[in-house]
């Protein structure tokens, strides 16, 4: 947990506004960046090719190290290990407001402070019209990552520096049409010819515009699925009108790659380091069993095995680490950055959206009858896309054969059930908080089970906002407890 960290860590992670946060993990000189005559107190003058990175790296540690552990263990991906002790309030539902101060903090002043300064700034300049476009796409991103997250966020108050330090908050339905308003504006201005390119000052698709697109309306499709529950004829309509405009989808990966250098690494992996590369986390028996119901090989891509035990992961019940102490269990893998004891964790890839979501939730929305295409190709897909994230792209077509949750129901009250599941699958360690979400909003997979070490509390709905709201903000609306649903989850 944050409040058990290192010295180390809490240094790491009081960056300033705008020192770039990729000092600790960009892939690709992030020096060069940072290498300006600039006033670190005047941040109006920023420019857009110093803050791109910027922003896409504090999306990376924001989600990739703060989000990482609450979703892989509340989606039952991991459970706190029996020979270590750092993650145990989380696996028995124990936090305090303090424990997701980074998390915002990662988000609204190192992510999306700067990008709104980036739109600020790209405004009215043709030779900036594409840092915009993904400005506004960014934003979006970010704004539902927080709302997903802690419920009502500031918004229409918030992002302006210091020029407003008590922002009112903002009913998360508000939030999520500006998500979609903002998707619009930014594909509107997206063009893959423009020759002002952002190159390589974009981690994520080194400005490639055509993937942008792609990203924006994958993005715009899954947020208008979160509404299913609570507005249905609204995600309807946004679906309906989102497919009438003939979108495409990603087909590959929306990532942030990192590389072995020091301060390059995958973020997790640079915080477990930091805390003495013990191995904190183990494979939780909920998601391992359901791999061995279906003799998934990618439960060997995504957990290490130990010695002797080649064929075989070794788990625990979720939770139940003071049952089976000093039990040496499987350790998520390097594949998913969660090994720190393997240096090969550093390079695990940080999705922001995986084409193997894309492709579910393209299915979801045929399934749901809003959206054209054929739901079952699309689930096929939607595997071999996760197969292929985890190196096993071979193994796909014999899994589609014979394991029962791969084979595409014949009831379509099924359907959806059957897509959300896989969905589950492909997720494991490396989307864990998306896993954790779309529990909330579907109720799948149906198979989670209490932790051991709740110790009789409800399983966590949300983050708690973090303290340095409820102590630097007036208009702090109160702490909601962590049991809440957010507005979306019905």
């Amino acid at each position: 947990m944050q409040r058990f960290m290192t010295t180390r860590i809490n240094i790491i992670k009081r960056i300033a506004l705008f020192v770039c946060p990729a000092v600790l993990l960009l892939s690709s000189g992030c020096k060069k960046f940072l290498d300006v005559n600039q006033d670190p107190n005047n941040l109006v003058s920023a420019q857009p090719a110093q803050l791109l990175p910027t922003i896409e790296a504090s999306i990376g540690v924001a989600l990739g190290d703060d989000y990482y552990p609450y979703g892989n263990i509340w989606s039952q991906y991991f459970t706190q290990s029996a020979v270590a002790s750092q993650y145990k309030t989380i696996d028995q539902y124990l936090q305090v407001n303090a424990d997701f101060n980074y998390a915002w903090m990662h988000l609204y002043q190192n992510a999306l402070i700067n990008d709104q300064l980036m739109i600020t700034n790209s405004r009215g300049n043709t030779a900036l019209v594409q840092y915009l476009a993904i400005g506004y796409v960014l934003k979006a991103y970010g704004l539902q990552l927080a709302t997903d997250a802690f419920g009502d966020i500031p918004m229409n108050q918030a992002l302006q520096g210091t020029a407003n330090k008590n922002p009112a908050y903002d009913p998360q339905a508000t939030v999520y049409d500006t998500i979609f308003s903002l998707l619009e504006q930014g594909k509107a201005l997206m063009n893959n010819s423009d020759p002002h390119n952002p190159g390589a000052t974009d981690l994520i698709f080194q400005g490639n515009m055509n993937n942008w697109i792609a990203f924006a309306n994958t993005l715009e499709l899954r947020a208008y699925l979160r509404l299913t529950q609570v507005d249905a004829a609204k995600a309807k309509a946004g679906v309906q009108a989102l497919y009438a405009s003939n979108p495409s989808f990603l087909t590959t990966n929306a990532q942030i790659s990192y590389t072995a250098t020091g301060g390059n690494q995958n973020p997790f992996y640079i915080k477990e380091v930091a805390l003495g590369q013990t191995v904190n986390l183990a494979a939780s028996g909920t998601v391992v069993n359901a791999f061995v119901r279906n003799n998934d090989p990618r439960q060997f891509a995504v957990f290490d095995t130990i010695p002797g035990t080649v064929d075989t992961v070794i788990y625990l019940p979720q939770g139940a680490y003071a049952s089976f102490t000093n039990k040496v269990c499987s350790t998520p893998a390097a594949l998913v950055a969660g090994n720190p004891q393997d240096p090969n964790s550093a390079l695990a890839p940080l999705f922001l959206i995986s084409a193997a979501e894309s492709y579910f939730l393209q299915a979801e929305a045929v399934a749901r009858g809003w959206a054209t295409g054929s739901a079952s190709s699309l689930f096929t897909q939607g595997i071999q896309a996760s197969f292929g994230a985890d190196g096993i792209p071979a193994a796909a077509a014999a899994y589609l054969n014979y394991a029962p949750d791969a084979q595409f129901p014949a009831a379509p009250a099924d359907e959806i059930k059957a897509i959300i599941t896989q969905k589950y699958y492909a997720m494991c360690g490396s989307q864990g908080f998306e896993a954790w979400t779309e529990w909330r909003r579907t109720g799948y997979p149906s198979f989670f089970v209490p932790s051991a070490a709740n110790g009789g509390r409800t399983y966590p709905l949300r983050f708690l906002y973090p303290q340095s709201e409820l102590t630097g903000n007036l208009n702090y609306p109160g702490t909601v407890a962590e049991t809440t649903p957010v507005w979306w989850d019905k």
